[in-house]
């Protein structure tokens, strides 16, 4: 039997305070992926930490 599955992903609000700059080149971003900014943010976040340096990985 086909049955849809809905992703379950659990999240938690964080409050972070970013440069203008940032804030604009990322919701800038979004605007032209039709993204939300949040989307973006995670996935800059999941970029980083999977490219970051070896003796730094230590902190996932």
């Amino acid at each position: 039997m086909f049955r849809i599955k809905k992703d379950r992903i659990e999240y938690e609000n964080k409050s972070l305070r970013l440069p203008v700059d940032l804030i604009e080149k990322v919701q800038k971003l979004a605007d032209e992926n039709d993204l939300s900014f949040n989307k973006v943010v995670i996935q800059c976040i999941d970029y980083a930490l999977d490219h970051m340096e070896d003796s730094n990985k230590n902190i996932k």
